[in-house]
C-alpha cells in the first residue's frame, strides 16, 4: 500500500491577521479615524482612500485583502467601486464590506447586486466591525492558501 503526503494548512497562520491588509474608503475624516481607532487592536497593515476613485487607484497599490468601502461618496460612489473591483479577475477576491448609513432594503439589495461581501451600517458598531473584519478576513486567508495549495507554489 502506498502512503501519499497530504498537503496540510497551518492552523495557526490562519489565524495571524499581521499580514493581511486592509483599506478603509470614506470621504468623511472623522468615519476613517474611527474605524482605525476601531481595527487598531488588529494586527494588519491599514491604509485609507477618501473617495471612489482613489480607493481603486489604492486597491491596485496596497493590494488589500479586505476593503471598508463607504457607500456615499464623491466622484463614485461605494456602490460603482464595488461593481468595479468585483467585475476585474485582478481584484474580485478582495472582501468587500460596505459602510452605510442608509438603511431601505432597497440599498441593501443594491450592495449586493454591487458583489458586496457584507455590509456594516452607522454608525458602526466597534464589536460588529472587528467581529466581521476578522471572520471575513480569516476566510480570504484560507481561500489563499488552498488556492496556493492546489496551484502547488
Amino acid at each position: 500500500m502506498s502512503s501519499s503526503v497530504q498537503p496540510t494548512i497551518d492552523e495557526s497562520a490562519l489565524s495571524d491577521l499581521s499580514n493581511a491588509r486592509i483599506l478603509l474608503v470614506d470621504d468623511n475624516q472623522q468615519n476613517l479615524e474611527l474605524m482605525q481607532a476601531y481595527l487598531e487592536s488588529l494586527p494588519c497593515v491599514l491604509a485609507t482612500a477618501r473617495d471612489g476613485v482613489e480607493a481603486i487607484d489604492a486597491v491596485h497599490r496596497f493590494k488589500p485583502d479586505l476593503v471598508l468601502l463607504d457607500v456615499m461618496m464623491p466622484k463614485m460612489s461605494g456602490f460603482e467601486v464595488c461593481r468595479k473591483l468585483k467585475g476585474d479577475p485582478a481584484t474580485r477576491d478582495i472582501v468587500v464590506i460596505m459602510v452605510t448609513a442608509l438603511h431601505e432594503v432597497g440599498d441593501h439589495e443594491r450592495a449586493v447586486e454591487s458583489g458586496t461581501d457584507d455590509f456594516l451600517t452607522k454608525p458602526v458598531n466597534k464589536l460588529e466591525l472587528l467581529t466581521r473584519v476578522r471572520s471575513l478576513l480569516r476566510v480570504a486567508l484560507l481561500k489563499r492558501k488552498l488556492t496556493e495549495l492546489m496551484s502547488g507554489r
